[in-house]
Order: C-alpha cells, then sequence, then structure tokens
C-alpha cells in the first residue's frame, strides 16, 4: 500500500518548488544584467586620503616625494637607557637554594636575584644596591652590591 501525502507535506513542497523558481529568475536577471556594464564602469580610484572614487586622479596635482623621506624601518632608538643602579632591600633568601628576592627602596617592586650575582655574604634584611637585566623568565637583579652605609 502507498503511503499518502499530507496537505501539510504537498504545501512545503510547492513553497520549495516555489523558492526554486525564484532562485533561477533572480540568477537569470543577475546574468542578464551583468553582461550591461563596460569594464570602464568597474574601475574605481583611490585618491590621496585613501577615499575610493570612480574619478581618476588629475595627474596636474601630482606631488613629488623625496625618496629619502620615505622610511621602510623603524627608526633607530635614540634615547639610549642610562644604567641606574637602584638601591632595595633584601627581603627573601634562601641560603639552600641560592636564590632571593629584593624589594625596591620606595616602591613595592620586588626582584629575584640568585647568589651568583649576589656577594656571598647577603643575607635577608641586607641593604643592597643594584640593576636590573631582562633574561628568559623575566627581570631580574643583578651586580648586586651591600650598600654599606645603610648596613651599619
Amino acid at each position: 500500500m502507498a503511503k499518502s501525502i499530507s496537505s501539510n507535506k504537498r504545501d512545503l513542497e510547492k513553497k520549495k518548488e516555489l523558492k526554486r523558481q525564484e532562485k533561477l529568475k533572480r540568477k537569470e536577471e543577475r546574468k542578464a544584467n551583468a553582461g550591461s556594464g563596460s569594464f570602464e564602469d568597474m574601475i574605481a580610484y583611490v585618491d590621496e586620503n585613501g577615499v575610493i572614487t570612480s574619478t581618476p586622479p588629475d595627474p596636474e596635482s601630482k606631488q613629488e616625494i623625496n625618496i629619502e623621506d620615505i622610511a621602510v624601518s623603524t627608526p633607530k632608538k635614540e634615547d639610549v637607557v642610562e644604567e641606574t643602579v637602584l638601591t632595595g632591600q633584601v627581603e627573601h633568601f634562601n641560603q639552600e637554594k641560592g636564590f632571593g628576592f629584593i624589594k625596591r627602596t620606595g616602591s613595592m617592586e620586588k626582584y629575584f636575584f640568585h647568589i651568583s650575582n649576589a656577594p656571598a655574604s647577603i643575607a635577608k634584611g641586607n641593604m643592597v644596591t643594584f640593576e636590573l637585566e631582562r633574561d628568559l623568565r623575566g627581570i631580574s637583579a643583578v651586580k648586586i652590591a651591600l650598600d654599606n652605609k645603610s648596613n651599619q
């Protein structure tokens, strides 16, 4: 026995067929209109401000550019950063593992240091002078020296 198609299903199929026909009609209209445009109608021009226009630029208003004024790469950094000696206090130091942290005087910044960059007699609470260096893991304190004025 053959399955009967419900009226709702018939309506859906009719709607689908109508959509297909409308789509084909629009496609044919686009094909018919596409051939009417010439190549000149498709060309767009960009003016000196980056605005797209349909009119070509005026050759009389050309501006001469000096080739030396064009910067191709990033300019060299002219400001030389002077290394300053910072002061701080050893906030934590682990003698067994050979590392610690220095808290910078006048701020809340803390910097990691390794015993290889510090004097052997360094201890927690010492006032020190140091410089900063960026390495693979971040910024570390290097060239650490005991601040004799503060530790006495």
